[in-house]
C-alpha cells in the first residue's frame, strides 16, 4: 500500500505537536531550590513549607536545611552563580558585596521586628533592595524575622557595660560585618560556622555565641552555656531572596503569586517567633542559666559610636539613617 502524505497532512502534523509542546510547557514546573543555613526544626522551615505550599504546584520547590547543599556565606554567590533559585542570605553577606548594607548589620538600628517590617515596606526600605537587586542580581522578598539577637556565655563572669567583655571570646559568623559587631560589643569576635557552635562551647574553644532565643533552643545551646545577658543588640533577621535570573523569567503574574506566599509565610513566622522569645526566657531559668539585662544605654552608647568612627559609615546612603529612625 502505498501512503501519500500532503502537504496539508503536514501542516496538520505540525500544528499537533506545537499544541502538545505548548501543554508540556504549560504543566512544567519552575524548578525552586532553597538553602538555608537553619535546620528543619526551626520555625522558618515551616515558613518555607506554608510558602511552598500557597506558590503551589507549577513550582517544583526543595528545601534544603543546616547548610547541607551551600555552606553559610555561599549561598549569596550560588543565587548569583545560577546554581541556587533562593535562599535565606543574611543582611551581612549582602554587606560584602554592596557596603551600603552594613547601615543595616549595625547593632541598635532597629527597634523591634515591627519597626523592621515598617522600614521594608517603606520607600526607603525599597530603594535598599534595589541596590541589591541592581549591582548584585537578587531580588529581595522581605525580611525574616527569627528573634532579637542576646549574648550567651559559659562560666559565671558578670557582664554590665562593654568593658565587661573584653577578652571574651564570641563566636560570630565570618565576615568583616559580623566580626565588626563582635567588637561593637566589646568583646573578641572569632568565626565559627553555626554548625559547629555547639562544640565549640562544649570544648571550650569560645566562651559565648550571639543569637535570638529560639536559635538557642533549637540549637540547643543551652546545654553548653550558663548565662545570658539580654543585650538585645540586634533585631536579627535575614532576606528571603531569589535569583535576579529565575524572578525575571516569572511571568507578573507568578511573581505576584511567589510574593504573596513570601508576605504571608513571612508575616507568620514573625509571630511565632515573637511567641516564642516571650516564652524561652522562663523555659531557660527552668534550666539553670542565669538571665539579667546589662546596662543597655553602655551598650548602645559604645556601639553606635564604634559605628559611627568607623570606615562602613562612609558607605551609608546619606541621610538613611535618619530616616530609619524617624519611622
Amino acid at each position: 500500500m502505498t501512503l501519500t502524505i500532503t502537504r496539508h497532512m503536514l501542516l496538520g502534523a505540525s500544528a499537533a505537536a506545537m499544541v502538545l509542546a505548548g501543554a508540556s510547557m504549560a504543566g512544567a514546573q519552575e524548578r525552586l531550590r532553597f538553602s538555608a543555613v537553619f535546620s528543619d526544626q526551626d520555625i522558618r522551615a515551616e515558613m518555607m513549607s506554608r510558602f511552598a505550599e500557597e506558590a503551589g504546584e507549577e513550582f517544583d520547590f526543595n528545601g534544603y536545611y543546616g547548610a547541607s547543599l551551600f555552606r553559610q556565606g555561599t549561598e549569596l554567590v550560588a543565587l548569583q552563580r545560577g546554581n541556587l533559585e533562593m535562599g535565606n542570605i543574611a543582611p551581612q553577606d549582602f554587606a560584602e558585596q554592596a557596603p551600603e548594607w552594613s547601615l543595616l548589620t549595625s547593632a541598635y538600628l532597629f527597634r523591634d521586628a515591627e519597626h523592621l517590617n515598617e522600614f521594608f515596606r517603606s520607600e526607603a526600605g525599597e530603594e535598599m533592595k534595589a541596590i541589591i537587586s541592581d549591582k548584585l542580581g537578587v531580588h529581595v522578598l522581605g525580611p525574616t524575622y527569627f528573634g532579637t539577637r542576646q549574648v550567651g556565655l559559659r562560666g559565671d563572669r558578670q557582664i554590665n557595660t562593654p568593658a565587661d567583655m573584653n577578652g571574651v571570646r564570641l563566636r560570630m559568623p565570618g565576615g568583616d560585618a559580623w566580626q565588626f559587631l563582635g567588637q561593637a560589643l566589646g568583646a573578641n569576635p572569632t568565626a565559627v560556622a553555626y554548625a559547629e557552635v555547639y562544640t565549640a562551647l562544649q570544648t571550650g574553644a569560645i566562651d559565648g555565641q550571639d543569637n535570638p532565643l529560639p536559635n538557642v533552643q533549637n540549637m540547643k545551646f543551652y546545654e553548653v552555656m550558663d548565662q545570658i545577658v539580654l543585650t538585645s543588640h540586634l533585631v536579627g533577621f535575614d532576606l528571603l531572596t531569589v535569583s535576579g535570573e529565575f524572578w525575571d523569567g516569572l511571568t507578573p503574574e507568578q511573581q505576584e503569586k511567589i510574593q504573596t506566599a513570601a508576605d504571608n509565610a513571612i508575616a507568620w513566622s514573625t509571630e511565632r517567633h515573637l511567641e516564642e522569645e516571650a516564652e524561652l526566657v522562663a523555659e531557660f531559668e527552668g534550666y539553670g542559666l542565669n538571665i539579667y539585662e546589662p546596662d543597655l544605654d553602655a551598650f548602645r552608647s559604645y556601639a553606635q559610636e564604634r559605628y559611627l568612627e568607623s570606615p562602613q559609615a562612609e558607605n551609608w546612603p546619606e541621610g538613611m539613617l535618619d530616616r530609619i529612625n524617624a519611622m
